[in-house]
């Protein structure tokens, strides 16, 4: 006799209690988790996985508005299987922050994926039956650290290879949206950085020599390690990484960058003037001095470990930029800047492993000719922001959020020029 769809979720539900049973194979027991219809009470999705899975609901438990960071949470993923898959296939589930960003892995989260004494998954789509419903349950606790919102993705995959979406819902990853978690916790990676630039003391001087030795750079305001561009949160994966503190005093602007790499890159003929930098390694410094953020009249510095220099400057977002060719703004300006490298290693020698390099720079105030003040006074505030870069990429002071790109003025971080400490 045919169980009702009633019937069939409330043995479905039972499965969540502890016990299943192991074979003598070693695999897991998990018929309770299979079904000849779909059950009842599930929020109907349509994700049509190349014709041979489709993902046809879900059910969210607790039910609730918001799952605050602590919240434990179950979703319980519904597939239909409709062609016998072959061997490999393989589930995955990805939390994503709202920039696309991973947040949690639950690739083996749940009964299907992961089962003490199983070796695999231990019902893999590779098993599953036509017609069958299997309900995959993943449960996750919301982390102390989640954006805004959470969206579960969910696909099936095989060595590098992804089952592709097909119709409604298509993704270029082959990753179903199924679900959106609003959290209520703030983003505090989208509020803008803000820093308190110390004036140089009374007789303080800093030698530019690469170094960051002078007493004067222990009392200097510092960035912190700078973030992922993109997500605005740490990144070990990117290749390089770094920090920088900023000093000024009333003729010029001092930055000091330590940049951490274990393979440093020159790669410029000796003397290149305004060569693309930021196709190889180097740091970069933007100002927008009117702290409006409107990315009108604003300059774009680099420095490289070879000590090279590209300085312009822009009338507007990207522009001029010779139709992304070149000239990338106005070349023919000059910061005129003061600068110099310490390096941690081998420029373009893969035989060691580098450390990274130091960089120190004096911007004269009077090449900022397009700032409405200049030197500032205490308690003006400027848009700048502060990158270290490899192959095009990088990291970053205050991100970008996938608003753009690093000329993003709106996403500079805040600047004010605040008085000098007080003597010891």
């Amino acid at each position: 006799m045919r169980r009702s769809s009633a019937v069939a979720l409330a043995a479905l539900l039972i499965s969540l209690a502890p016990g299943c049973k192991t074979g003598a194979s070693g695999s897991a027991d998990l018929s309770s988790y299979v079904s000849a219809s779909a059950p009842a009470g599930i929020a109907p999705l349509d994700f049509d996985f190349d014709g041979k899975v489709h993902l046809v609901g879900l059910v969210v438990s607790p039910k609730q508005p918001e799952y605050p960071p602590g919240t434990r949470v179950t979703v319980a993923l519904v597939w239909r299987c409709d062609q016998k898959l072959d061997d490999g296939w393989l589930l995955f589930t990805h939390l994503l922050g709202p920039l696309g960003q991973t947040v949690q892995n639950l690739d083996a989260s749940g009964p299907l994926r992961h089962r003490d004494g199983v070796a695999g998954q231990p019902l893999s789509p590779s098993r599953w039956e036509p017609g069958k419903f299997y309900r995959d349950e993943l449960t996750f606790t919301v982390p102390a650290n989640a954006p805004p919102s959470l969206t579960v993705e969910a696909g099936i995959y095989r060595a590098g290879a992804r089952l592709p979406i097909i119709g409604a819902g298509a993704d270029k990853d082959g990753r179903a949206p199924a679900a959106r978690l609003a959290t209520g916790a703030k983003d505090v990676t989208a509020e803008v950085k803000e820093l308190a630039a110390l004036h140089l003391p009374a007789g303080a001087v800093i030698t530019i020599d690469g170094k960051l030795d002078e007493p004067a750079w222990t009392v200097a305001a510092g960035t912190g390690p700078f973030v992922d561009v993109g997500s605005g949160r740490p990144n070990a994966g990117i290749p390089v990484q770094g920090d920088a503190r900023l000093m000024w005093d009333d003729t010029a602007l001092y930055v000091g960058f330590e940049v951490l790499e274990a393979k440093l890159r020159g790669g410029w003929p000796a003397g290149a003037k305004d060569a693309h930098l930021w196709e190889k390694d180097t740091v970069e410094i933007m100002v927008d001095p009117d702290g409006d953020g409107d990315n009108k009249d604003y300059y774009e510095l680099q420095v490289s470990p070879q000590n090279l220099v590209f300085d312009t400057q822009y009338d507007g977002y990207n522009s001029p930029n010779g139709g992304g060719r070149g000239p990338f703004g106005h070349e023919e300006w000059s910061a005129n800047l003061e600068s110099a490298i310490g390096l941690h290693g081998t420029l373009d020698d893969d035989s060691d492993t580098d450390r990274g390099y130091t960089v120190e720079v004096k911007i004269p105030w009077a090449s900022f000719t397009k700032a409405h003040r200049s030197p500032p006074a205490v308690g003006d505030a400027w848009r700048m922001n502060l990158y270290a870069m490899k192959n095009n990429g990088g990291v970053a002071w205050s991100p970008i959020l996938g608003m753009g790109n690093f000329h993003r003025a709106s996403r500079f971080g805040r600047v004010r020029w605040s008085a000098a400490p007080p003597p010891h």
